[in-house]
């Protein structure tokens, strides 16, 4: 299997707390700029999602804080799907600074939704290998 896609984020000063580390909130948004810009680096953007009638929804994100982040830091966004059979897909990420040290780790449950169904599609990798130019980057 080859490395998982991967964004570097440097960490900005509005984006910490008054403990002078970066907001919790902030975590979820650094995953989703990965797993757009993931999408992004296979071809697919947002208006050829609603131009097939669908778009991701996440069902589900744990994160486990490992290490805290302050301004200044620049920290890498891992992402790599992983497929079952079923109408949802996990997300693993891990942020990680330059030095090596792992600064949290998530994992989502997504799926991608009909927009005029409003319904999950029965199988998202498919519609994965569709519309990607290019599918290994999501591992298919």
């Amino acid at each position: 299997m080859s490395e998982p896609f991967s964004v570097r984020i440097t960490v900005r000063g509005y984006e910490t707390d008054v403990q002078g580390h970066v907001n919790q909130s902030v975590y979820l948004n650094y995953a989703e700029h990965a797993r757009w810009s993931l999408l992004k680096a296979a071809g697919i953007g947002q208006s050829e999602l609603t131009g097939h009638g669908v778009g991701p929804i996440a069902l589900e994100t744990t994160i486990r804080y490992r290490r805290e982040l302050v301004a200044g830091d620049e920290v890498d966004v891992s992402c790599a799907f992983e497929w079952g059979d079923g109408k949802t897909f996990r997300i693993r990420q891990t942020i990680t600074r330059t030095d090596g040290t792992v600064a949290a780790e998530l994992t989502a449950v997504g799926g991608l939704l009909d927009l005029r169904e409003r319904r999950m599609v029965a199988n998202p990798r498919e519609w994965f290998k569709k519309l990607a130019n290019d599918p290994s980057r999501f591992g298919l």
